[in-house]
């Protein structure tokens, strides 16, 4: 079939296996070209491995430092006439790169905050790796289910505490818009700490140890985002903020029961993702941080990202910030950018966002994520969605 992307709201709901599978080598060639990255950290679990910054860790172990992977994701299989989601392509296509390399790459699909996923996953760190040293916790989902209780919470992306009136951007159109956010109730923000906060991540640190298959020394990450004060009203001070201060509340907690340097909560750069683009005000400033940071020769997407934290910040004594995080957003939120983001910020409109931003690299930054506007892919040639090169 040929398969053409199709656009339903903030949603792409085709992927492109070839496509795919390009995107994952030309992330693979960027470690690669920069050589190996040393670490005794051989035996590494990925929970959220499928896309962005978790497809990235599992690619930068893998490819800079030969690790063997176990992955966790929740993907959507391929039919004869119906593609698979982006992530399941991304997957087979890195289990193919990395077994061909001579590593082990084994991903578990399912509900990974589930306790049946839990223990599936811990079996094949058992049959596979034996035990596991490094932990990255990646995982972004609206919905979760508790697995004590079986109480379904749902994310609510909004303000807290008082409504927050900014500026936005529909990416369909390029128009600029203001729009006012009513606040989260407190229901609603109590529900997002239970699905974005840290009791899952503590769940599986704490599943893995009961199992014996945390290896003496581990290390286990989280990844977060501060962002810039452009974006605090919506993110760092809504809803999410609360979210992701709980991680910085579990991380103490899991240094408590295994040590000083077992956890850490790592804050990275604002990136094109999925999950961003239907956030208000983000895409509009994700247009304007796309085309200053590339002005300034700064311009980062998730391969770089983990490749530096990889690269550069868990060498020897690692840095961290007064709450223990370790900052990979250094660049972003530098004063001379963050000082052009604002002055531009000010004078953004419908107008003048073609000469402020630029739209165009965000609609293809979004497009690659699901296997489209990748350079070298015949697009018009029929391929078999169930089969990834």
């Amino acid at each position: 079939m040929i398969i053409e992307p199709k656009i339903r709201g903030f949603i792409c709901v085709t992927a492109h296996p070839t496509g795919c599978a390009a995107n994952v080598q030309h992330q693979i060639d960027h470690v690669v070209i920069k050589g190996a990255i040393p670490s005794d950290r051989k035996r590494v679990l990925v929970l959220g491995c499928s896309t962005g910054y978790g497809l990235a860790s599992r690619i930068v172990t893998t490819f800079g430092s030969d690790a063997d992977t176990v992955g966790v994701s929740f993907e959507r299989e391929p039919a004869e006439n119906r593609p698979a989601s982006a992530g399941w392509y991304n997957n087979r296509a890195f289990e193919n790169r990395a077994r061909a390399a001579g590593r082990k790459a084994v991903t578990i699909e399912g509900d990974a905050f589930s306790d049946a996923i839990k223990a599936e996953t811990i079996e094949a760190i058992k049959a596979n790796l034996g035990q596991v040293d490094l932990i990255v916790y990646s995982l972004a989902s609206p919905v979760r289910t508790d697995p004590k209780d079986g109480v379904t919470y749902r994310s609510a992306i909004k303000p807290y505490g008082q409504q927050v009136t900014s500026k936005t951007l529909n990416t369909a159109t390029g128009e600029v818009s203001e729009i006012t956010v009513e606040p989260a109730t407190e229901e609603e923000a109590q529900a997002t700490i239970k699905v974005m906060g840290g009791e899952d991540w503590e769940l599986w640190i704490k599943a893995l140890s009961d199992a014996g298959v945390l290896a003496d020394g581990f290390r286990t990450l989280n990844y977060t985002y501060l962002g810039s004060e452009l974006t605090w009203p919506i993110y760092h001070k809504g809803t999410l903020g609360k979210a992701k201060g709980d991680l910085d509340r579990a991380a103490k907690a899991i240094r408590a029961t295994h040590g000083e340097n077992s956890a850490n909560v790592v804050a990275l750069k604002a990136v094109v993702t999925q999950a961003s683009s239907a956030i208000p005000v983000v895409p509009l400033y994700g247009t304007l941080l796309i085309k200053v940071e590339d002005e300034m020769g700064l311009g980062e997407g998730p391969i770089h990202q983990i490749d530096r934290l990889f690269r550069e910040k868990l060498q020897g004594e690692v840095t961290l910030d007064d709450e223990s995080r370790i900052r990979v957003d250094d660049w972003e939120l530098s004063a001379p950018m963050q000082k052009e983001l604002e002055k531009r910020w000010a004078q953004l409109t419908t107008e003048t966002l073609p000469a402020l931003a630029d739209l165009p690299k965000y609609r293809e930054e979004f497009m690659r994520l699901f296997g489209f506007a990748v350079g070298g892919v015949d697009y018009s040639k029929d391929v078999d969605p169930r089969v990834v090169e």
